[in-house]
C-alpha cells in the first residue's frame, strides 16, 4: 500500500506510521496577509512587497503577535523576505515541524487558476497491494470499484467537498477536503477535514506551505483542456481560503512517513481556514452546508456502505475533476497495537488523498467517518481511519481554539 500523498500533487493518501501520545499539531497562527502577483505552473515568485498593515481576518489581514514574530525569528523565519520567495527555502533548520510551529501566511493572488490546474502531479510512493503479512485482523483485498464522476455542477451535489492546494520541496501538490460542523459555531463552520500527510511531511519533515482550501473546484466539470484560459471564478467559484490554523495527530508528525505504515490509522487532520479575500460569511454559510463528524461510527460488519470522494491527479486522472467510490468496508490492520482501518474497493488514485469517507447515521442523515489515506499504485482500494478519541482530540481542539472568535 502506499500513502497517497502529496509531492508535486499528493495522491489520495500518505500513510504514515506512529504510535505514540495523542493530540495535535497546532501553532503559531500567523495569517499575515501578503500580496503577490499572479504566478502560473511553477512560477513561485511573487513581487509584491508584504502587507503589513493590521486589521482583522476578515479583511486579510492580521496583526502578527510579538511573541509569534519571536518564535519565528528563532526559526529564521523573516516574514519581511517570506513573500518574495523565502518561503521555498526548505532548508532542515527552516522547515517548521513541531505542534506550536504552524505558520500559513496568505500570499494574496498565488494560487490562481494555471498554479492550481498545474499542482497536479502526484509522487510515486506506492505501498504493496498484498499485505498479507499485516499483524492484526485484515479481510480479504476487496475487489476494485470503479470510481464514477460525480454530477456538476459538484455544488448541488456535494457542497461540501473541495480541493486542497499547498507547497513541499518538491513542488506544488494537492489533496481533497470536506467542510466539516463547528460545534462552538453552529451553521457557521471554517472547519475543513483533511488527511494529516496533506499538511505535514511526518517523521522527517514539517508542515506543509501555502496551504489554501478550494470548495466545490471547477464545478461544472470542465475538462483539462477547457480550463486552459479558465477565469478564478470558473475554478473557484465560492473563493480560496487559507488555513490560519492546522492540526494533525502527534502521531503523524512523529512517526508519519511516504511509504504507509503505523502513521496511516492517525493519518487525519482539521484546518480552521479564513477567505483570502475579506468576507463577512464563514465557509460554512458560503457553501451553504457542513457535514457532522461521527467518532462512534460502528464496526466494519455493520456498516452497509461507505463512499469516498476526490479529486484524483495520478493516471488515468488529472485531478481536475471529482469522483465518488461507494462499497462495503472491509478490515485493515497495520499493527495489533494500533486501530484497525477502514477498506473499500476503489480505482481512485493520488490526489484523492483527506477526502472524506460518508456514511448515513443512526439518524439516517449523512455523517463523515473517514478519510482517504493509503492505496496501493495499481489504484485497486483505499483505506482510511477509523476516527476515535485522537481524531475527537485533534477536532475538538481546533473548534475550541476559535470558540470566541
Amino acid at each position: 500500500m502506499r500513502p497517497l500523498r502529496p509531492t508535486r500533487t499528493p495522491r489520495r493518501g500518505n500513510a504514515r506510521r506512529r504510535t505514540l501520545p495523542v493530540i495535535a499539531a497546532v501553532g503559531l497562527s500567523g495569517i499575515l496577509a501578503l500580496s503577490a502577483t499572479a504566478c502560473g505552473p511553477g512560477d513561485d515568485n511573487a513581487s509584491d512587497k508584504p502587507d503589513t498593515s493590521a486589521s482583522t481576518p476578515s479583511d486579510g489581514k492580521i496583526t502578527i503577535p510579538d511573541d509569534l514574530k519571536d518564535k519565528l525569528k528563532k526559526h529564521g523565519v523573516d516574514l519581511s523576505k517570506w513573500k518574495n520567495g523565502e518561503w521555498k527555502n526548505w532548508d532542515k533548520d527552516k522547515w517548521l515541524r513541531e505542534a506550536q510551529d504552524f505558520f500559513n501566511p496568505i500570499i494574496s493572488g498565488l494560487w490562481d487558476p494555471d498554479r492550481m490546474r498545474g499542482a497536479a502531479k502526484p509522487p510515486e510512493n506506492p505501498v504493496d497491494n498484498d499485505i498479507s503479512g499485516d499483524k492484526g485482523v485484515t479481510d480479504p483485498t476487496p475487489a476494485p470499484v470503479t470510481a464514477q464522476n460525480v454530477k456538476s455542477p459538484y455544488h448541488a451535489t456535494l457542497p461540501e467537498a473541495g480541493k486542497i492546494f499547498f507547497d513541499g520541496p518538491e513542488g506544488s501538490m494537492v489533496c481533497s477536503a470536506t467542510v466539516v460542523q463547528d460545534p462552538a459555531h453552529p451553521g457557521k463552520s471554517n472547519m475543513v477535514w483533511t488527511a494529516g500527510h496533506c499538511v505535514h511531511a511526518g517523521k522527517k519533515g514539517g508542515w506543509y506551505r501555502n496551504i489554501a482550501f478550494v470548495p466545490s473546484y471547477n464545478n461544472s466539470a470542465k475538462s483539462a483542456a477547457q480550463l486552459q484560459n479558465a477565469k478564478k471564478e470558473e475554478v473557484a467559484p465560492y473563493g480560496v481560503f487559507w488555513a490560519d490554523w492546522a492540526q494533525t495527530s502527534d502521531q503523524w508528525i512523529s512517526g508519519g512517513g511516504p511509504t504507509g505504515g503505523q502513521g496511516a490509522p492517525y493519518d487525519f487532520a482539521v484546518l480552521h481556514v479564513v477567505p483570502e479575500k475579506g468576507s463577512t460569511k464563514s465557509l460554512e454559510e458560503t457553501v451553504g452546508g457542513a457535514l457532522p463528524v461521527n467518532f462512534n461510527a460502528p464496526a466494519v460488519p455493520k456498516i452497509a456502505s461507505l463512499t469516498a470522494t476526490g479529486y484524483p491527479a495520478a493516471p488515468p486522472y488529472d485531478g481536475q475533476k471529482l469522483f465518488q467510490c461507494a462499497d462495503q468496508p472491509g478490515r485493515l490492520s497495520i499493527a495489533t497495537a494500533d486501530p484497525t482501518m477502514y477498506r473499500i474497493g476503489c480505482t481512485m488514485t493520488g490526489g484523492s488523498s483527506g477526502g472524506g469517507w460518508i456514511a448515513n447515521g443512526a439518524d439516517g442523515k449523512p455523517a463523515l467517518v473517514s478519510n482517504t489515506s493509503i492505496g496501493p499504485v495499481t489504484a485497486g482500494w483505499l483505506a482510511g481511519p477509523r476516527l476515535g478519541k485522537e481524531a475527537k482530540g485533534v477536532y475538538d481542539s481546533v473548534s475550541k481554539k476559535y470558540a470566541d472568535r
